[in-house]
């Protein structure tokens, strides 16, 4: 699947839907409201965070209030 954010050249969080169980901490702790609970549901029967595809700072708040360690990785393109 393609990534806007990539893209762009923006950050953006990458998402590692297998670990989140939809506590949905990142949402509210999200200051450009960028994350949102996704309808399906992952292999554990959790319905998931997913992100809009543009708008992030690469502030990682998310990843620092998921309780989950490996759900949220924050990627940073370098820049040219």
């Amino acid at each position: 699947m393609s990534n806007p954010a990539v893209e762009n050249s923006e950050p953006y969080p990458h998402i590692t839907s297998i670990e989140c169980k939809g506590c949905g901490r990142c949402i509210e702790a999200c200051p450009r409201h960028v994350l949102q609970l996704g309808a399906e549901l992952n292999a554990r029967g959790y319905r998931f965070v997913r992100y809009r595809g543009d708008g992030c700072s690469g502030c990682a708040n998310c990843f620092y209030v998921c309780p989950e360690p490996h759900t949220f990785e924050i990627r940073r393109p370098k820049h040219r």
